[in-house]
């Protein structure tokens, strides 16, 4: 069974993006290696206030690291945030 989410307020979904697991130098780190905390991830839902939401669903954002609620869907880290809390959209050049 599939489940979606969608956010109430001017909250958002963002599936979280795991961090590389290789250092700059090519070391590879076992999962069992500390690690931060990821900040960065996609936007796949956002909540039913759009006038106070000012990203859209596929942006690439950056958030603190203690913010939102995480949780585990069909082994997909997610974690719902205020829009608010989003410090910065990640845009290509």
């Amino acid at each position: 069974m599939s489940e979606t989410l969608q956010p109430l307020g001017a909250r958002v979904l963002v599936k979280i993006t795991p961090e590389g697991t290789t250092t700059k130098s090519g070391l590879v780190l076992p999962d069992t290696a500390a690690k931060e905390k990821p900040q960065r991830g996609e936007v796949v839902a956002i909540g039913d206030d759009e006038e106070m939401i000012n990203v859209k669903v596929g942006d690439t954002v950056l958030f603190p690291k203690y913010t939102g609620t995480e949780f585990k869907i069909e082994d997909e880290d997610y974690l719902v945030i205020e829009s608010g809390d989003l410090l910065a959209i990640v845009k290509s050049k």
